[in-house]
């Protein structure tokens, strides 16, 4: 799932117009069997996240429940964070809407969002941790929890036949030791890795328990001098030195799942939606293509992942806030979470909801890391790192090509923590 950056720009106008239309809104109407009839509450939602079949069966049983309607208006993500934030600052904005896990925080740092304290002590007590994460601020529960998608190994099982492997690793050094016997005993290259993308960096930074910020008095600043980001950049090369790939661009430049299309790759760190790139431009290879769980240091823990999804928010300029509420509390149960994530394929806010995963071959890969995995600095700073050039891909490309991570992180360190500081 691809989200567009929020700019510095368009953060600092965010804070500026939202922060003086918060406010507490009472509901119009009284709670009760016929205390919300005659409303109808708007839920904006993105392109492609809520099939229509869900949208379907969560307004019959929020109807039923309230005996108001909702109206599910879909937005595009490109140019969402414009939209949102002129929203926001209204009179009437939506009264739920789906938000980019990472940008969360920025929304809540503004105001625009509702404390939903209340409802995470009501239904959230199964939330899985990780997920949750990026809808807490400062503290406080200013979301909550939808749905989820990571990364996993996609492996090319006829090339790996030809290896001679028979089973798919369960550790680091197994995938290692796989891939380097696929370059030994075929022509293939054996894994697809451009020296960009970032990532899947973020991932093995998380799964070494690092953080590519700190705090230092009332400031972030950088740490990628940090000895635990510096581990997972040499666990980065480690592999990459397996791949052809070149060490300067990221894994949209060509499209990684075009790569491997060829049939001469034996595995690329993917999305799930990267295959069906793969099977277009080359519909044979369809029947070539295995997943699995990207492998951490032992077994019984998988390597760490970057968690991207999305969260549902209510604006803390409704007047619907009890009405939205009754919303989360349906779209999120058990019944219509799971059937989210057996629509959708994607990773649900609960463990215990995985079973709806069952059949789905790339989500059953990706689920085992989720609980494992993590996020970008969720902090309203941190947008603007991600602005292009990104100085984590320029540290990457800097390690790969032979200085090491201290040197690296220096190189970076200024243009770093001056875009932390918004600087212009």
């Amino acid at each position: 799932m691809k989200r567009k950056l929020i700019s510095a720009i368009g953060v600092a106008a965010m804070m500026v117009s939202i922060a003086a239309c918060g406010g507490d809104k009472g509901d119009e109407g009284k709670a009760g069997a016929d205390g919300y009839a005659g409303q109808t509450l708007t839920v904006w939602v993105m392109d492609g996240s809520s099939p229509d079949q869900w949208q379907k069966d969560v307004a019959a049983a929020f109807e039923k429940k309230t005996k108001a309607k909702v109206k599910f208006e879909i937005q595009q993500w490109n140019g969402i964070q414009q939209k949102l934030t002129t929203a926001l600052s209204e009179e009437n904005p939506p009264d739920v809407f789906e938000i980019g896990n990472t940008q969360t925080p920025a929304y809540a740092k503004t105001g625009g969002l509702a404390d939903l304290a209340d409802l995470k002590s009501e239904i959230g007590g199964e939330w899985t941790e990780s997920l949750n994460n990026s809808s807490v601020f400062e503290g406080k529960q200013y979301a909550v929890p939808w749905y989820f998608a990571n990364r996993v190994v996609m492996y090319n099982k006829k090339v790996w036949a030809d290896a001679g492997i028979k089973d798919t690793p369960k550790t680091r050094d197994e995938f290692y030791d796989a891939l380097k016997t696929i370059g030994e005993k075929t022509d293939a290259e054996p894994i697809y890795l451009p020296g960009q993308n970032w990532y899947h960096f973020v991932g093995l930074v998380v799964g070494e328990g690092g953080e590519l910020v700190k705090k230092e008095g009332d400031k972030y600043v950088s740490n990628l001098d940090d000895p635990k980001v510096a581990a997972a950049m040499e666990t980065y090369k480690k592999f990459q030195a397996l791949s052809k790939a070149p060490k300067d661009k990221d894994e949209a430049t060509p499209q990684q799942g075009e790569v491997f299309a060829k049939g001469n790759v034996g595995a690329i760190i993917a999305m799930g939606w990267e295959s069906g790139i793969a099977i277009e431009a080359n519909p044979k290879i369809e029947e070539q293509i295995g997943y699995f769980t990207i492998p951490g240091a032992t077994a019984d823990k998988p390597e760490g992942v970057f968690l991207g999804g999305s969260n549902l928010a209510v604006a803390a300029g409704s007047q619907k806030q009890e009405l939205a509420k009754e919303f989360l509390k349906i779209a999120l149960s058990d019944e219509h979470e799971g059937q989210l994530a057996k629509l959708n394929g994607v990773i649900p806010n609960k463990e215990s909801l995985q079973t709806n995963l069952k059949g789905n071959v790339v989500a059953e890969a990706a689920a085992p890391a989720a609980a494992g995995g993590g996020t970008t600095p969720l902090i309203p700073e941190w947008a603007a790192v991600e602005n292009a050039p990104n100085p984590i891909k320029t540290y990457m490309t800097a390690v790969l090509n032979g200085k090491t991570p201290a040197e690296a992180a220096q190189q970076v360190e200024d243009e770093f923590n001056k875009r932390l500081s918004q600087e212009s």
